[in-house]
């Protein structure tokens, strides 16, 4: 077997090969973004061109029209490996999270690998995750059992910043639903039970909440309908809210408590309350310190700059679902200048820049890199396996 050093070399010189194909890809996601669970054209790029290049693609997938999983080659190794593929757009703003760049890199970080399968032992996939910006297809994907097989899954995130490790959070979004009953406001208001007082009720009860909770606890969110007219007492209201917790465990209290301030607003206005999910609970993302140690050695050998805080929370995402089922990692890689966040149209501008083009090799280069960094070594397979246990 090929050392470290040696495999690397032959990882850079594919990624050179491939390179040019992949900007065209991500320019041209970039010029036609597509939102969530409505990728079909995006979907079908990258399906087409991971059979060019001789892959076997299950396509639909998982039960979602827009994903997908590319096999290359036999797929009998011990080990099985997920390179998850991003590819949804946000509304209005088109690639505001990079996933038409996030999408890219793990292509090409796939393609430069794929005549290394038998030499790591290890089967590469390529699975596309659709609609992380809304339903996070990957909760879904991940009660189905689709990670299960795997031993480990990789992808780069675009940001302002390189941050190997980030911070993600859980997140439960639901939408809380108050009925109450019609009346004229000013000729009979008695007769009416008014559901936009019980939402309005609802959001200065989180507000209390607020200082009850663990630091890491946010509570955000939008009335939808806040009734038809001033002389009608609204009898339909719609309340969504975001809840967030750094531990997935802690997630579910806070989703009770919540549920109780719904409850007591609804009992205090005579109305009656319900609420449906608006997504899949996105967990925390578990922290697996032999594959974190591993990406800290990559940026350093890349000569990438650690400049983001690893304390600063960077948000909440579906790859979190996936940390609990096997290894899983989403390194950051910067793009942009620090003053520019992400889902900004900004940083949606900065997706076809030369920047953006250095970034797509650099960001291939850390996935292949955590791959073969961890699987030419027996020792460091073990490791991860085992801070992922504990």
């Amino acid at each position: 077997m090929r050392t470290y050093e040696e495999l690397k070399e032959y990882i850079f010189t594919e990624i050179e090969k491939n390179r040019a194909e992949l900007i065209s890809l991500n320019d041209d996601i970039a010029d036609h973004p597509e939102i969530s669970s409505q990728e079909y054209e995006t979907s079908q790029k990258i399906v087409n061109l991971l059979q060019e290049h001789g892959y076997q693609t299950e396509y639909p997938y998982a039960g979602r029209d827009t994903a997908f999983r590319g096999i290359y080659g036999s797929n009998d190794h011990t080990y099985k490996i997920a390179v998850l593929t991003e590819y949804d757009a946000l509304p209005e703003i088109g690639h505001a999270c990079g996933h038409c760049l996030s999408g890219s890199i793990s292509i090409l970080a796939a393609l430069s690998m794929r005549e290394l399968q038998d030499e790591l032992d290890a089967d590469i996939h390529i699975v596309g995750t659709p609609a992380e910006e809304s339903d996070g297809a990957k909760c879904g994907m991940a009660d189905q059992g689709v990670f299960d097989e795997y031993d480990m899954a990789i992808m780069v995130h675009l940001y302002n910043s390189n941050l190997p490790v980030p911070k993600l959070q859980g997140l439960a979004t639901y939408m809380y639903r108050f009925h109450g009953r019609a009346a004229h406001a000013s000729g009979a208001p008695w007769e009416g039970i008014n559901a936009f007082n019980s939402a309005q009720l609802m959001f200065h009860a989180l507000d209390m909440l607020r200082q009850h909770v663990k630091p890491d606890t946010q509570f955000h969110g939008i009335i939808w309908n806040g009734g038809e007219a001033a002389n009608i007492v609204p009898e339909e209201v719609e309340a969504e809210v975001y809840i967030r917790s750094l531990d997935k465990y802690y997630l579910q209290e806070l989703i009770r408590k919540v549920d109780d301030c719904a409850r007591g607003a609804a009992i205090a206005t005579q109305a009656s309350w319900d609420k449906y999910p608006t997504s899949g609970i996105y967990y925390n993302m578990k922290y697996n310190a032999t594959g974190a140690a591993a990406l800290m050695e990559i940026y350093d050998e890349l000569g990438l700059p650690v400049n983001g805080d690893p304390d600063k929370i960077f948000g909440s995402s579906d790859i979190g679902n996936v940390s609990f089922i096997c290894p899983s990692f989403q390194p950051c890689l910067q793009v942009v200048d620090p003053d520019i966040p992400i889902h900004t149209r900004e940083f949606a501008q900065a997706m076809k820049t030369d920047r953006a083009h250095q970034a797509l090799a650099d960001g291939a280069r850390i996935i292949a890199m955590h791959i073969a960094k961890i699987f030419n070594d027996p020792e460091k397979i073990r490791a991860m396996k085992a801070d992922f246990e504990e």
